[in-house]
């Protein structure tokens, strides 16, 4: 029974796009910058080469927040998809 309710309220599969890349860039570059400012120890090593370029993080820090900008970008991409803009 919950296969076929699951079934039903699929939608059209979402092909790649450049908007849905931009998206994703622009969602990383916000969960970046509220990581700059929550983040208690953002310069936790290991360091990373060009540190000052990306925020000052180390890789701790780093891997967190575009893990977040990722999971960001996809409930924005998947939620526009859903309503019809993308």
């Amino acid at each position: 029974m919950f296969t076929s309710t699951l079934l039903a309220a699929a939608t059209t599969p979402l092909q790649w796009s450049p908007t849905v890349a931009l998206i994703i860039i622009i969602a990383n570059i916000v969960a970046i910058a509220f990581g700059k400012f929550t983040i208690k120890y953002p310069n936790a090593e290991p360091r990373l080469p060009l540190a000052n370029f990306l925020g000052d993080f180390g890789l701790p820090a780093l891997l967190a927040t575009t893990a977040f900008g990722h999971i960001l970008g996809v409930g924005v991409v998947l939620g526009l998809h859903n309503l019809g803009r993308i």
